[in-house]
């Protein structure tokens, strides 16, 4: 049993990286059982634990009969929340349509994160539904760097901002996220095409690779009737 144990965590640990690091898209099918089985030369009882615990983390939305699909989208709260898949979970497909994508500078954002450079790519998505309504409005801030300064011009790699900063060797290990409600505000309820004052899920994250370095703030503004907060608590089992 502790053999068995110590296999699917591997597991695990190998799909959340591909998954984190942009190899898995959001949205797109894992490797059925049997391809998993031959992969990682393991039992299928293995692989569905290890599926079972991408599924814990949020990572993962597994159908019955249909197989097993990425739903992180660097929005997760903790890998234990469960709001990024919930749309997933209810059989919804969601699109993604860019806003903006340039270059700007935030003397005030930089002064608030603590870096020296205030020259940032400006990423601005909304998460739409299959009828056309909108579910979230993400901002996300990214410090320039060299290698990122023909983005705005040229797009980001597969329209995914994970593979565009993997390709230019940034990566987020770690990082921090606050979550509260607020109104939308004109501007944002057109975007969203709600009613100007609505109360909205609010969350902003900030992320660090493993030097300790900024590598993106996102702030968000989510549906509280599609998405949700979840939060684990006592002593995981081992």
């Amino acid at each position: 049993m502790p053999k068995q144990v110590l296999k699917h965590q591997r597991i695990a640990r190998v799909l959340a990286r591909e998954i984190h690091s942009g190899a898995l898209e959001p949205g797109s099918r894992l490797p059925g059982e049997h391809a998993l089985t031959r992969r990682f030369a393991v039992s299928r009882a293995t692989v569905r634990q290890a599926l079972d615990e991408l599924s814990k983390q949020g990572l993962i939305s597994t159908h019955a009969g249909v197989g097993s699909f990425v739903t992180f989208d660097g929005g997760l709260l903790d890998n234990r929340l469960g709001w990024t898949r919930a749309l997933a979970d209810q059989g919804a497909q969601v699109t993604t349509e860019v806003l903006r994508l340039e270059a700007v500078r935030d003397a005030r954002l930089a002064g608030e994160l603590g870096i020296e450079g205030a020259e940032f790519m400006a990423l601005d998505r909304l998460r739409v539904l299959p009828e056309g309504t909108p579910v979230a409005l993400e901002r996300s801030r990214v410090p320039m760097v060299a290698a990122l300064a023909d983005i705005p011009l040229g797009g980001l790699l597969d329209g995914s901002l994970t593979k565009t900063l993997a390709a230019a060797g940034i990566r987020a290990t770690h990082g921090d996220e606050w979550a509260s409600v607020r109104q939308l505000a004109a501007d944002e309820a057109t975007l969203l095409r709600r009613q100007e004052g609505e109360v909205w899920l609010n969350t902003r994250r900030v992320s660090r690779g493993a030097d300790g370095q900024i590598v993106e703030q996102v702030t968000s503004l989510l549906d509280p009737a599609r998405f949700q907060l979840h939060l684990g608590f006592g002593e995981q089992p081992q």
